[in-house]
């Protein structure tokens, strides 16, 4: 059961060249695909990208960017009163199939990703993501790369209760 929710306000990704026009001259390697993703995790514990940016930090990169997907008070013009993700059991393992496959891609990024489940309040982050390069044009279309593929491919969806009193399943984010 694949059911993908439509982000009216996602766009297109933000790059969408070859990732290696980014690279800057002789940056030194940063290792294999799994000496990158530094960390690709489902869970129900708490989650920040404040907390995941020390697991990317290494003196090679002069970029750090992160990222958090807020649970919003309301949703396509109705207020959300209550919300919780439920993963699939293999949730897991895509994440950490998906955070190799942009590795793969952006061969100078370090990679933490990390989306919570379960019930969440407003304001609490849904999904933590942070990306370490030699240069910011890089970490960020590595990291906006990395979003949108997490929100197409990860079997996570939303339940989602409204002030009115009605509710709704949503493929995640």
């Amino acid at each position: 059961m694949t059911h993908h929710h439509h982000d009216p306000h996602g766009g297109g990704p933000l790059f969408t060249g070859d990732p290696q026009t980014l690279r800057v001259g002789d940056d030194p390697p940063l290792g294999s695909v799994a000496e990158r993703v530094r960390h690709a995790a489902v869970g129900t514990a708490p989650v920040a990208a404040a907390e995941l940016a020390p697991r990317v930090a290494d003196v090679r990169c002069g970029a750090v960017v992160t990222f958090d997907g807020v649970v919003r008070d309301h949703d396509e013009g109705r207020d959300v009163v209550a919300l919780s993700y439920e993963a699939h059991p293999e949730a897991g393992r895509v994440a950490r199939e998906v955070a190799e496959e942009i590795a793969e891609r952006y061969q100078d990024v370090l990679i933490a990703v990390e989306h919570r489940v379960g019930p969440l309040r407003v304001g609490e982050v849904a999904l933590a993501v942070a990306v370490a390069s030699g240069h910011r044009k890089l970490a960020i279309a590595a990291l906006d790369d990395l979003i949108d593929t997490v929100k197409r491919r990860l079997p996570i969806w939303k339940h989602q209760e409204f002030g009115d009193g009605s509710q709704e399943w949503l493929g995640s984010l």
